[in-house]
Order: C-alpha cells, then structure tokens, then sequence
C-alpha cells in the first residue's frame, strides 16, 4: 500500500527533513460501513523515510452494526516488550511485532473500549460501556482491577470492584470515557461527558485537574500544561500553566476528495473529526483526524509540519496513535 507523505517546511527555509521524523503505529476505526467492507485497521507510518504500510485490515463477522463506532474497528495501542497490545470494542488483542495475532483476552466488563496505557505489569483500558477503567495482568493474563466511575450530589467518586467476578456496575455510559493515562504520578481519566481531566487517588476519591470542553479527546499533561484535541472545534490545543495558548486547526480536504460524503446518517462521520494524540518529545506533537489522517506538528514553531492520508473515506478515522519503538 503507497502512501503518500506531505513535509512542509518550517521557517527560515529549513526543512523538517534536517530532524530525525518519528515512527508511528497507528489505528483506525470506521463508522457506517456494511458487512463485507473494512473496518479499519492497524498501521505503520514512518516520517522519516517517507513511507507507511496497513498491517491488519480489521473485517469480522462478528462486529455490531447498531450505532456510532460500537465495535467497528481498533482502538487503544500500548507494548509490552515484543507485543503489540490493542484494544477492540469488547476485546484486547495481543499481536507480535511482525503484526501476527498471538492471543486474545474478553472480559464481560469490557465494552466499547478506547484508549489503553501501559504502567509496570498492567495495561490499564478505558470501558466506555460501564463508565469504567479496566487492569490487565501482563503476567497473570488476567482482567484483576476494575474502577466505575459516579457522580452523586454533583460530586465526583466512584469505587473499585473485582472484574472476574458478577458483582461490577450495571452498563452504563453516562460519562463516555474515553481515555486512561498512567504514569508515575497515578492514573488520569476523561470523557466526552466529564468536562475535565479527572485524577483517581491512591485513595479511589477523584480530584478534578482543570476544566476542558465538552467533546475532548486525548486529554494528558504534557510540558506544563495541558494537551488535548478540542473535537469540537476541530483543533488541538495545548495551554501552558504560564504563557501563551496554542491552538491548531485540523486539516481538512475539499469536499470533491472526500468518498462516502454523507453515507452517515447519523452525520457523526465528518472531517477534520480529531482523535488520537501522541507526543513526540518535548516539541513535536502527532495528532489523528478524519478522513483517515495523521499531522505532525511543531509546537516550538507553532505550526503543522507534515501530513499522511491513509484513507479519503470520511467513514474511516484514527483511533489509537503511539510511537513506533521497535
């Protein structure tokens, strides 16, 4: 499969070409297609060479058909030495680097998943259908920690419960959660619904970061600040604690380009819709949108630097984005 990679140049007429571009993997989901018709997929795009290849082309009889996303397609990514994690709708594959399907694993708290990060021996997953967080057990392979999310009296809190057992949450998806990150200072947690980037305690009490708008994607901290796709304004976002705001519009094509135009009609499926975020380093940024894409921008600079279409069906977006590191 030829991709086709658009480096811009940044300012003073030197081009990116003169920094080591990253590799990424990405994912992909795709909204209204019938049975018989890709779902999206699994690939590898490398920056630097130019270059980008679909590994996994995700089509099973098995997927529901009944609205938005559901279980079209792939979602999360994180690693675990040689593995490839990646979650589906209600299931996590486990894939060697040569993209070869190893093992899967289901839990019946597992629904509707989307982001997954990896801390120590456990990948943590967001379960969208049980307004709920997930732990698997890299080395028992076991689902061993569960927390569902509440709100009572217009306060956050929730409860942890044991996800091999019938006694969790009813399903529940008042608070769309769609992003879990996990590192040394805990675990951070948002929705579609939570208007904010929610800290869980060590304690299981919630803690609100900051305040974020309704329909944001990919939340993290990130440079002192905050980093996150505002979808709803199709832009990414990143606000320091001190100096000045960067907001940046998601690319868009000319409706002429764009196949499958109005086939949604739910109307959900639409350009420049922004989802998958991964960071670089300290100053590139990698960010997903739909029709299939992915944009690579310089934040030191202040602007977009490079571009990669993988596909102009506006059904098909990037779900999951992560560097490659193999």
């Amino acid at each position: 499969m030829i991709i086709k990679i658009i480096l811009t140049q940044i300012k003073d007429n030197v081009t990116i070409m003169t920094i080591k571009l990253p590799k990424l993997i990405a994912t992909s989901v795709v909204r209204g297609s019938v049975q018989g018709e890709s779902h999206g997929g699994i690939y590898t795009v490398d920056f630097d060479k130019q270059e980008g290849q679909q590994h996994v082309d995700w089509n099973t009889s098995n997927i529901d058909f009944e609205g938005r996303g559901a279980d079209r397609g792939l979602r999360g990514i994180a690693f675990d030495g040689e593995d490839i994690y990646i979650a589906a709708s209600d299931e996590l594959f486990c894939y060697d680097k040569e993209f070869k399907l190893k093992v899967s694993f289901k839990n019946r708290y597992l629904k509707h998943a989307h982001e997954i990060s990896r801390m120590g021996r456990r990948i943590f997953i967001s379960s969208t259908g049980f307004d709920s967080l997930l732990a698997f057990n890299l080395d028992t392979k076991k689902f061993d920690w569960g927390f569902h999310l509440r709100k009572e009296y217009n306060q956050w809190t929730g409860g942890t419960f044991d996800p091999q057992r019938n006694m969790g949450p009813r399903d529940v998806n008042d608070f769309h959660i769609n992003m879990v990150h996990v590192n040394n200072d805990g675990i951070f947690l948002s929705g579609l619904r939570s208007n904010g980037l929610l800290y869980l305690t060590p304690g299981n009490s919630i803690q609100i970061i900051c305040d974020l708008p309704p329909g944001t994607h990919n939340p993290r901290l990130w440079n002192d600040g905050v980093l996150f796709n505002d979808t709803a304004s199709d832009c990414v976002r990143f606000i320091p604690r001190e100096g000045e705001e960067q907001a940046h519009k998601i690319i868009s094509y000319k409706e002429s380009d764009i196949e499958f135009a109005g086939i949604d009609d739910s109307n959900i499926a639409r350009q420049s819709f922004a989802r998958g975020l991964c960071t670089i380093d300290d100053r590139f940024i990698a960010v997903g949108s739909s029709p299939s894409t992915i944009s690579l921008y310089d934040l030191d600079n202040k602007q977009r630097v490079g571009t990669v279409n993988l596909s102009m069906d506006i059904r098909n977006a990037i779900h999951g984005l992560e560097v490659w590191p193999f």
